[in-house]
């Protein structure tokens, strides 16, 4: 939340500005903090300084020389070409983190990456959803979360809980009111992976998460899988050599995920993320370019047939 903006260019300037802010809206007297500094195109270039000012200056504000921790409320200093912007966080853990993935492994994909590709994809839990090598169980977690509108967070503390003028009984009331929208799931959910250690992963969210019994998990692989009959949409995040290598080279494995899809689910809308064309075009299937995105720093597109 930003606190304030103003131009500076030393750093006594910087403590008596920063010192005449209303900090006591967001930090108690000794509460750790942590401050964070970027300078860039200013007179105060100095990023260490600048964060040891700006402590020193809420110290002076709240009555005394405050704490400083790494794990302490955190406060972001930045300088841009001689403009200061001080802003105190009010989230805690990144925003991705909905506080249900307790258990992870390997090339994990981010939670608001997953719910983002199912938004493009235009799905609303009003169709089918599965993924076959559904690893952890991102996809299936963040469907069923949209399915059955369930804000997301609920599970999570954020940082501006410790601030002086948080209500707990209000944020219970907005949670209250959150939960009262929810609704069963209206499709069937379901999801497999030939990898034991990850589905054992993706069982152990779900549970987290209050959907052990709302999505159906299969130790098989894909190609074990049976035909599944009706619509829906199925979509994947395969391994294509970056944080997980299959077995083989990378234009096969894709041709005979094509020829797999194509056979257990012939009836379904069909999306999978690569990260080069190339790839989606060996899946021989009716692929499209839906969007490009960046997955944990590497770019892929996302790639789906037509409803």
């Amino acid at each position: 939340m930003r606190v304030a903006r103003f131009r500076c260019r030393d750093f006594p300037g910087l403590y008596r500005a920063a010192a005449r802010l209303p900090w006591g809206r967001f930090v108690r007297p000794g509460t750790p903090l942590h401050c964070r500094a970027t300078c860039r195109n200013s007179r105060l270039i100095h990023s260490g300084r600048v964060a040891e000012t700006v402590l020193a200056a809420v110290g002076h504000a709240l009555g005394g020389a405050a704490p400083v921790a790494d794990d302490g409320q955190l406060l972001l200093a930045r300088v841009v070409d001689d403009v200061v912007e001080l802003s105190v966080d009010s989230s805690g853990e990144l925003l991705h983190r909905r506080g249900y993935r307790t258990h992870v492994a390997a090339a994990p994909l981010r939670e608001t990456l997953a719910a983002g590709v199912l938004h493009l994809l235009g799905w609303d839990g009003g169709e089918a959803l599965a993924d076959p090598l559904c690893g952890t169980g991102t996809f299936l977690l963040e469907g069923a979360l949209l399915a059955g509108r369930r804000a997301p967070g609920l599970q999570r503390p954020f940082a501006f809980m410790r601030w002086p003028g948080y209500r707990a009984g209000l944020w219970e009331q907005l949670c209250g009111e959150a939960r009262r929208d929810e609704r069963p799931l209206p499709a069937v959910i379901s999801g497999g992976d030939a990898d034991a250690a990850a589905l054992a992963a993706a069982r152990a969210n779900l549970a987290q998460a209050g959907l052990a019994e709302a999505v159906a998990l299969q130790h098989r692989p894909l190609a074990g899988q049976p035909v599944h009959a009706g619509s829906g949409l199925v979509v994947c995040n395969p391994p294509y050599g970056k944080r997980l290598t299959p077995d083989e080279p990378l234009e096969s494995y894709f041709a005979a995920l094509g020829r797999e899809l194509a056979r257990a689910y012939p009836g379904w809308r069909k999306a999978l993320l690569a990260p080069e064309p190339r790839l989606a075009r060996a899946t021989a299937l009716p692929l499209r370019a839906v969007a490009e995105l960046d997955n944990g720093g590497l770019r892929v597109g996302l790639y789906a047939t037509l409803p």
